[in-house]
């Protein structure tokens, strides 16, 4: 299940006074660029993310990412050099062909990609074409993120989701002509109305795609978007709990048989298919974000860029970097966060990598928790590591803010 995590308290800064070198001299594996473009804003979606833009506008756009990028570039504090790449949104292939060239092409001539190993974009099934995956792949791109969300017309419908299920099936088949093997599909269950049989359905026409790497989450009503509204008024019925997990218990094990097994609680994969960018997040790695709302990570510092483009623009053109919510774990909290994070992974948290990463010794920081959740049967202690147990998975959220 979706919950709330309870954050840790933090040390904040203010962000106009942020600067990379006033950041650790660390290096930074991660590059995240937020294009937040949508030609609709679909009713479950709180990314930041806006419609009805001109070509003058992602123009603009693009220049000024590049300008952003410039201020990573500098050399002093932390070290851009990507080994993961991931263009999110908004839906990153709104931007015009010749515009996401110049913005790939733009990063090149900033960064030194000579570490890469995984190039992510995201995509809407109705906006790509043969062409505009030709163009990805033959810059560098290695990876796309379909948003299916689901293969029911009216569950499209009721998500206000502007593709049609036909849609899927044909831009996977665009991006595979362009040489592309490394394809996701996005799914969500638990949606209004949804039985377990439709949301089966949906999970067969994915499997039937021959993909390595699928995510299916379940539906969250993040506060402000319309469809939070729309509960709130009673206007929607939403999905009970134990009907929910027994779409997750379904999935874990349909995607098992199917060779696709779970490596974290929403992400299935075929051995060696697992996204690289995502595992960077949730092992606590470094990583540094461009765009318009975009959140970056260095050695326990992290901030977002301001949520809004305009705003963002303005801090681009004058000048300093356009941070805001700037905050600095201790090395308690950072021990946390890695155990929340990394629970999530299937492999649980390693007693060896913990305090590689943190210099302490998890068995001691956390006797009582391991203690008193093992006991329990929500999470597995071995001499090597802990993870979650089938059970501990149901309550994923609130094991992990145990630990903060």
């Amino acid at each position: 299940m979706t919950l709330s995590l309870p954050q840790p308290p933090l040390t904040q800064q203010d962000g106009d006074s942020l600067r990379p070198e006033a950041l650790p001299r660390a290096a930074v594996p991660g590059l995240y660029v937020h294009i937040p473009f949508c030609f609709h804003k679909c009713h479950y979606c709180d990314f930041y993310s806006i419609t009805r833009q001109t070509p003058e506008r992602m123009a603009r756009y693009v220049d000024l990412i590049l300008r952003e990028a410039d201020l990573w570039t500098t050399g002093k504090g932390p070290t851009v050099r990507p080994r993961t790449v991931f263009f999110g949104g908004g839906t990153p292939t709104l931007l015009p062909l010749d515009q996401m060239r110049r913005l790939i092409g733009g990063l090149r001539d900033r960064f030194d990609f000579s570490d890469l190993q995984e190039w992510t974009t995201e995509a809407n099934p109705a906006t790509v074409d043969e062409a505009y995956c030709q163009m990805l792949r033959e810059s560098g791109i290695d990876r796309i993120s379909f948003g299916a969300q689901s293969f029911d017309r009216s569950e499209l419908a009721s998500l206000e989701r502007h593709h049609d299920p036909d849609d899927v099936p044909r831009s996977l088949e665009f991006a595979r002509r362009a040489g592309f093997e490394r394809l996701n599909v996005d799914l969500i269950y638990a949606l209004p109305e949804q039985s377990l049989e439709s949301w089966s359905r949906s999970l067969e026409s994915a499997i039937a795609l021959g993909l390595s790497h699928l995510s299916c989450y379940g539906l969250t009503y993040e506060s402000n978007t319309p469809i939070a509204v729309k509960k709130r008024l009673g206007l929607l019925t939403p999905a009970v709990e134990s009907l929910e997990l027994r779409m997750l218990h379904h999935t874990r094990a349909r995607l098992r048989d199917a060779g696709l097994p779970a490596y974290e609680i929403s992400n299935y994969a075929r051995p060696g298919q697992e996204c690289r960018h995502n595992l960077l997040y949730w092992t606590g790695g470094n990583y540094v974000g461009l765009g318009p709302s975009a959140a970056s990570h260095v050695e326990g510092t992290r901030f977002r860029n301001r949520p809004h483009l305009g705003e963002w623009e303005r801090a681009i053109e004058s000048g300093p970097m356009p941070a805001i919510d700037v905050e600095s774990l201790s090395p308690r909290q950072r021990a946390g966060e890695l155990v929340m994070l990394e629970l999530r992974l299937a492999r649980g948290v390693s007693f060896a990598g913990f305090a590689e990463r943190t210099g302490q010794d998890a068995r001691a920081l956390f006797a009582d928790q391991l203690d008193q959740l093992s006991r329990a049967r929500l999470i597995e202690v071995t001499p090597e590591n802990f993870a979650l147990t089938d059970t501990g998975i149901d309550v994923a959220d609130a094991i992990a803010a145990e630990f903060l």
